[in-house]
């Protein structure tokens, strides 16, 4: 699934074509690409509005609308598995599996191409209100060094999954959670509350290293779905430190990289580098027991 860099990557794309247009004309051909909002109300209210901002929340595409100088609600749209997003002059071929395809007023058109159908695009009144529940931006000034850490002690699960969690930290999925915990060092299965600050400072750092790398190489195609809205694949894959790379040498230590499974997702961590208890915990060699010596003394 696409992840924070591959959105931000479609959305700095597809946002050249999209912002002042337009809407003239909306073509539902799979009606439940919408999430359960019906084809007629859809059209009817994106159809004459304007795109005035694109941008990108959590893992979530965001078109802004405004009709008459107000605002008019926004687009809202989630890749899921295999979405896709391009805005191509009228009369490209967008193939089989289009499933919504919006007119704009510059003889242009969006369109929505999804294989797998997991994909939404639909109409919300409020965007921000929409994704209120999502937590902050790892690239926003939200998401501090200081607030990571009090955040992480703070709770009681492990630390991959918890950084998996929208609600905890928004965007991050199975791949970058991946390589940033082996740039810090840190195991997947660590106790969050038992990350240190130093450690969670360096955390914080390699997440916003690792997004900030993938997206100036367009995110990663690790399979055959994801496609720039040009039709490029990304490039961060030639990248990887761990993921995907179970059974090769760590690029670090050449310890062979291991793969387990942490809350339904595939891991990837090398068992050098990323020790499961942190130094301080480690346990200390057993001495063999003395035994009392006997008393001289008789009684």
């Amino acid at each position: 699934m696409p992840e924070l860099p591959e959105v931000e990557t479609v959305v700095r794309l597809i946002r050249p074509g999209l912002e002042g247009r337009t809407i003239r004309g909306a073509q539902v051909l799979w009606k439940r690409t919408l999430g359960g909002l019906a084809p007629s109300r859809f059209a009817e209210r994106v159809i004459g509005a304007r795109v005035v901002r694109v941008w990108r929340r959590a893992k979530f595409v965001v078109a802004d609308l405004e009709r008459d100088g107000g605002r008019a609600g926004a687009l809202l749209g989630h890749l899921r598995m295999t979405g896709r997003m391009h805005v191509e002059p009228a009369g490209w071929d967008a193939g089989p599996y289009e499933r919504l395809r919006l007119e704009l007023d510059n003889r242009r058109c969006f369109h929505f191409i999804d294989v797998r159908k997991f994909g939404r695009l639909t109409w919300v009144a409020d965007a921000e209100r929409a994704l209120a529940g999502l937590g902050p931006e790892p690239l926003g000034d939200a998401f501090s060094a200081a607030w990571l850490a009090g955040a992480l002690r703070a709770r009681r699960g492990r630390l991959k999954p918890l950084l998996l969690d929208q609600t905890f930290v928004a965007g991050l999925g199975n791949i970058y959670v991946d390589e940033a915990l082996h740039r810090s060092g840190l195991h997947p299965l660590r106790a969050a509350r038992s990350v240190r600050s130093a450690e969670a400072e360096r955390l914080h750092e390699e997440i916003r290293a690792t997004l900030t790398a993938a997206i100036a190489r367009n995110g990663s195609s690790f399979d055959t779905f994801y496609r720039t809205p040009e039709g490029q694949p990304g490039e961060y894959q030639a990248e990887f430190r761990v993921y995907a790379r179970d059974g090769q040498p760590c690029s670090t230590c050449a310890t062979e990289i291991e793969r387990i499974v942490v809350g339904q997702r595939g891991t990837h961590y090398c068992p050098r580098c990323q020790p499961r208890r942190p130094a301080a915990q480690a346990r200390s060699p057993r001495l063999p027991l003395r035994r009392p010596r006997a008393s001289s003394k008789r009684s």
